[in-house]
């Protein structure tokens, strides 16, 4: 179960915030949707929801806020926008990486991959895929886990019939298993199609909250779309006949040869055509959208079908509804809408039981609906303050209603359409209003207006008593804010590690190309002499500031994060990418595990052209092969370690691998500088006092690598590895715990 109260974005400038006070509910067993147009606020709601986004409000799952959920993978699957994983990746590889990250069994991957459907194309890579196989392994991500609640950002976008309706069927199937759904939708057939509840959210709020079947019976109504040359001329014909069949017609005209008739069949429309010779281009049955405020703050009330038919018509174009004296001798303009209704008359007629109740003198007239009546509406219903009448009260002329008809003496109104129509109300205090998620309903079945609230400030309660209004002030009117947290640390990272690095082939490409290049680097430095055999086996020239096998240990582990970020497989729908202590080990240790084969791999190659091309003179061992090996052995361990932990700084594999270059060009001059000052005192004997710290013997001469690790680190390139590795350890340590301390 989802609960969500209060959810507001920050403001945008001199902008309203995206979302303002959107509070909802979805249960378990049900699917429930987010209906609105593009910019309602519907993937920032389930951002705030999911605390990837900085804001205001609360959501509970099934009880608990996400971020107090200690393992969130397990209790919401998410899936927002296409999967982010590397394209070079296997869909059967990227699936084991989650595993090791969600802490499920391997063989979870290709259960979720026979239940998407998509065991045949478990070896794809993940760029081949199409928008509807994204799809369907987007879902296997989010169903891992066997998470309680799905959260799925327009999950039929950009796909065709059949993949939507695959996916709507899976989401459906998992309701009915007990789990909770909840998407968003700009569709509002197929959320009356899909969804047991839906929400509907226009500018950033909640207009309207109700069940499936009261949104289709308040929104959705059947139509006739026509298209036709002499539009204006059907449209007054099927008014004409509609009044003197007594029937309930309503035509709109949509722009230019299109129309759109309500309570009509295509059979009707067709024999009228067809009577009066009129040439038809389309005739179909359709579905009409009515807009976000039809039927808002009415799910809960009983309408009959006359007040239904007279309060739904929320088109965008402008409306005439007229008598029918007024309908046959004046069809004004062709972009006119002609009601007629014997038994339920339109929106500003009056019926039979209305007529008798009717003041004497008061006429029947015409209504004019200007363009945008639900724009209109919403800021009327916002920014003005109103009174609400009895039922029963007639309505109050408009200004059109003034210019067609005989004057006649102002009656109340039921909702004020003006600032100056309406008693004036005092502003109230932010502490003691409430602002419900949509219009409350009157007596009368219809929204009520209410005071007008800033944008960005909520209300916590009604009016109260002073006693507890005073104690009620005193307490804070918005709700917590949200912070948007680092994902959870994978739950086996050195299981996560090693997949996620073996699951592509960059890391094999980079050690081929690092042993061509040294062997051929070694040949040619050969060739032309003057280099010692230390750095001919290792394809050093002194003109470079590190080998290839060093930049190539710098380039894998500057990989191991910079790929984390470029494609968040961890904080897909997580918040940020986790830099916690746990996953930096297993990169360190994984890294270093590749810089020591890519170390020995080097010599060997280097040694074995040499000795195939030259002969064994430049193969051979060179003297003190234990100290030039530990040192060996730590500049290519050590690059690894500063690309690591340098794009876990800087969150780029580019400054990861800069970092690596940056420790020979500019940190080992600064070093030699300082060593070659002047000095008092040397090291000297330092073997042997390493003997004197213990008073018993160092196992397995011990006392030797401790020397070997000191004479490396004395060495410039050793110190300034050293003090590179320490400054970029310390920033990585500062970073997260800052991170935890937001």
């Amino acid at each position: 179960m989802i609960q969500a109260f209060g959810l507001t974005s920050n403001p945008r400038k001199d902008l309203p915030p995206a979302v303002d006070d959107v509070s909802f509910e979805a249960r378990a067993g049900r699917v429930t949707t987010l209906l609105g147009a593009a910019g309602a606020g519907k993937t920032t709601a389930l951002k705030l929801m999911l605390e990837l986004q900085q804001g205001r409000g609360i959501t509970y799952f099934r009880g608990r806020p996400l971020h107090r959920i200690a393992h969130p993978s397990r209790e919401v699957g998410v899936l927002l926008g296409d999967v982010p994983g590397h394209p070079a990746r296997t869909v059967r590889g990227h699936l084991r990486m989650l595993c090791a990250a969600a802490g499920v069994p391997v063989r979870r991957a290709d259960e979720v991959l026979e239940v998407v459907g998509l065991v045949s194309l478990r070896d794809e890579h993940l760029g081949t895929l199409s928008r509807g196989m994204d799809r369907r392994l987007g879902l296997a991500c989010a169903l891992l886990a066997d998470p309680h609640t799905l959260v799925v950002d327009g999950p039929a976008q950009g796909l065709t019939v059949r993949e939507s309706r695959w996916l709507y069927g899976m989401l459906r199937a998992h309701a009915t298993q007990g789990g909770t759904v909840l998407f968003t939708t700009t569709d509002s057939k197929e959320a009356a199609r899909t969804a047991d509840r839906i929400v509907t959210l226009e500018q950033g709020r909640v207009v309207a909250d109700q069940e499936a079947v009261d949104f289709a019976r308040t929104r959705l109504r059947p139509r006739v779309a026509v298209r036709s040359p002499h539009a204006a001329r059907l449209a007054a014909l099927l008014a004409k006949e509609a009044r003197t069949a007594q029937r309930s017609v309503e035509v709109v005209q949509d722009g230019g040869n299109r129309l759109s008739v309500y309570g009509s069949t295509c059979a009707d429309v067709g024999e009228t055509a067809f009577r009066h010779g009129i040439l038809v281009h389309q005739l179909a049955d359709e579905t009409g959208d009515m807009g976000p405020g039809a039927g808002a703050g009415a799910s809960d009330e009983r309408f009959d079908e006359g007040e239904l038919w007279a309060g739904s018509r929320r088109e965008e174009k402008p409306t005439v509804n007229t008598d029918s004296a007024t309908a046959a001798e004046n069809p004004r303009t062709p972009s006119a809408t002609r009601s007629t209704d014997a038994r339920h008359p339109p929106a500003g007629e009056l019926s039979s039981a209305e007529a008798l109740q009717r003041p004497a003198g008061s006429p029947l007239r015409s209504t004019v609906t200007p363009p945008g009546p639900r724009a209109a509406a919403a800021r009327a219903d916002e920014q003005t303050p109103s009174a609400v009448a009895p039922p029963g009260t007639p309505a109050a002329p408009t200004s059109a209603d003034v210019q067609a008809t005989a004057p006649a003496p102002p009656v109340p109104a039921e909702v004020s359409p003006t600032p100056a129509a309406g008693p004036h109300l005092p502003e109230a205090s932010p502490a003691l209003t409430e602002t419900p998620a949509a219009d409350e309903a009157g007596p009368s079945g219809r929204p009520v207006a209410r005071p007008p609230r800033t944008p960005g400030t909520h209300a916590t309660a009604r009016s109260l008593p002073p006693a507890e209004a005073g104690t009620l002030g005193a307490l804070s009117d918005l709700p917590p804010p949200i912070s948007v947290r680092p994902a959870p640390s994978p739950l086996r990272p050195l299981r996560y590690e090693l997949r996620r690095a073996a699951g592509i082939g960059t890391g094999f490409l980079t050690a081929a190309a690092v042993l061509v290049t040294s062997a051929v680097g070694a040949v040619l430095l050969a060739r032309i002499g003057h280099t010692p055999q230390p750095r001919l086996l290792v394809a050093w020239p002194r003109e470079l500031p590190l080998p290839p096998a060093a930049l190539g240990a710098g380039l894998l582990g500057a990989l191991a994060f910079g790929d984390e970020f470029r494609h968040p497989a961890l904080a897909a729908d997580r918040g940020t990418v986790p830099r916690r202590l746990g996953l930096l080990a297993a990169k360190l240790l994984v890294s270093a595990a590749t810089a020591l084969m890519l170390a020995f791999l080097t010599v060997g190659c280097d040694a074995e052209v040499l000795y195939v091309v030259y002969g064994r003179e430049l193969a051979q061992v060179p003297a003190g092969w234990f100290s030039l090996s530990a040192s060996w052995i730590g500049l290519v361990v050590g690059c690894a370690w500063a690309g690591v932990l340098a794009a876990g700084v800087f969150r780029s594999t580019t400054a990861g691998l800069a970092a690596v270059v940056a420790v020979p060009v500019a940190v080992v001059p600064l070093v030699q500088k300082v060593l070659e000052g002047p000095s008092v005192r040397r090291a000297a004997g330092l073997s042997v006092r390493l003997r004197e710290v213990y008073l018993l013997q160092w196992p397995f001469g011990g006392e030797r690598y401790l020397a070997g690790a000191a004479r490396v680190i004395a060495q410039p390139v050793g110190g300034a590895l050293t003090l590179s590795l320490t400054a970029l350890l310390c920033a990585y340590l500062l970073t997260t715990l800052r991170s935890r301390a937001r």
